[in-house]
């Protein structure tokens, strides 16, 4: 037990240690910050890291947040580099992706002026590789995928609410720095999301609707309902199956971002296919769980809320994100096969609006490997590791009519949302409207 002015949480010999300085002054800080974030919380323990990787969400070098740099470089200078190993997010940069020479100016000289140091500073606390930054560390090809009761320190929201929910790993909604605490650490307070009690759900969503639902709208529509709380989703299996192939998974992983960030759900769960589901079954709902019913109407309802941002409602669209989070292998060939189509039907060769695939470097790798790759080039798509966010957090590109048919995009940026049948029609029409 240590103060108790400072923390009531209850320390094995091991971490205690660590807090009395065993390793070093800046050790006992990291410990100090977990426990402190633990009671806060009203965590009793703390509980071992247990995957193989971590996750951090802070990728981009804005000279906004010097703090965090000098913080790193007193881990870095106290040897705290020999931690769990981690990725991180996307990158904010990519020079293929349309932007002005003055908006270039503004990312580089006035907003990302810290990219390539922090990147070092990166390499030196332990992330896998170059290439890892991406928001979908979880996929196959990038290879930060954990197994089943596993505990996580991350803090991504979307990585977050997919390995939770998918995956059956157990992670809290962590903030930057404290994730990357936590991996330093080894170990993470024990609370929330990380408990059985914490992944009951506290709500029943009960889809009814007449096709299958779009994954960012029927997240959007239950995110703003339950917030922070765990929904338990009756219907959906319906649509999407009872295996967690490829395209489910594909589909689970932009519901859930939609979840988190029009919401705050760290953790859902689907009858008949999430893991926990699966085992417990409605089990997992608690006995005072509130009902909430989806059907077209509803999410109807949802998108017709959504605010248009534009100056100017009517202007054409200039530029067009898909993949946030980043896209899968198999969302980016279903996506070109339909543009394909698309665009054959109605005489053209190449998208009407400039638009930009999303994905993390080892899904572009294996793209680049197939056809794929010349068909999008062919059609006029750029293919991006890039952060569409950290993109639209440029004041310039703000004031830009860019489309999406991401919710997170469209939550944090003014992109506006349209479903992906509708993004589809968008860029292969001439001056199309919706």
């Amino acid at each position: 037990m240590i103060k108790k002015d400072v923390i009531l949480l209850i320390l094995t010999p091991e971490q205690q240690a660590l807090l009395d300085g065993a390793k070093g002054e800046t050790m006992a800080k990291v410990v100090k910050t977990l426990v402190m974030y633990g009671d806060a919380f009203g965590a009793e323990r703390m509980v071992p890291v247990t995957s193989q990787c971590g996750h951090t969400v802070i990728s981009f070098g804005l000279k906004a947040i010097q703090p965090v740099y000098e913080l790193y470089d007193q881990l870095i200078d106290a040897g705290l580099t020999a931690g769990q190993k981690f990725s991180a997010d996307p990158r904010p940069l990519d020079p293929n992706v349309p932007s002005s020479l003055l908006e270039d100016i503004v990312f580089k000289k006035i907003m990302y002026t810290h990219q390539e140091q922090y990147e070092e500073q990166l390499k030196k606390l332990g992330i896998l590789g170059d290439d890892d930054y991406t928001c979908t560390c979880y996929l196959d090809q990038v290879g930060n995928k954990p197994k089943e009761g596993d505990v996580l320190s991350w803090a991504e929201s979307s990585a977050v609410v997919y390995a939770n929910s998918v995956l059956g790993a157990r992670c809290n909604r962590n903030s930057g720095i404290i994730e990357l605490m936590g991996s330093i650490a080894g170990f993470v307070p024990e609370f929330g999301l990380v408990t059985d009690e914490g992944r009951k759900a506290t709500w029943v969503v009960e889809v009814k609707c007449s096709k299958k639902p779009e994954a960012q709208l029927l997240g959007s529509a239950i995110g703003m309902k339950v917030m922070e709380e765990v929904p338990y989703v009756k219907g959906l299996d319906k649509w999407i199956g009872t295996e967690l192939d490829e395209a489910t998974c594909s589909y689970l992983k932009d519901f859930g971002a939609a979840t988190a960030s029009n919401g705050a759900v760290g953790l859902f769960h689907i009858d008949h296919l999430t893991p926990e589901a699966k085992k417990q079954g409605t089990k997992l709902i608690q006995k005072d769980a509130k009902v909430y019913v989806i059907d077209d109407e509803e999410l109807a309802r949802v998108k017709a809320g959504y605010p248009i941002i534009w100056k100017n409602p009517d202007a054409k669209p200039q530029l067009c994100f898909v993949g946030c989070p980043h896209l899968t292998v198999t969302q980016i060939k279903s996506w070109c096969d339909q543009i394909e189509n698309k665009l054959r039907e109605n005489g053209l060769n190449q998208v009407t609006v400039p638009t930009v695939f999303t994905a993390s470097p080892a899904v572009i790798r294996e793209i680049e490997q197939s056809v794929y790759a010349s068909k999008l080039k062919t059609y006029g798509i750029v293919l991006s590791y890039i952060c569409p966010l950290m993109y639209m957090n440029n004041p310039l590109c703000k004031k830009k009519a860019v489309i999406t048919c991401s919710n997170k995009l469209r939550t944090y940026t003014s992109a506006r949302f349209y479903t992906e049948e509708e993004i589809l029609t968008i860029i292969t029409s001439k001056g199309a409207r919706l």
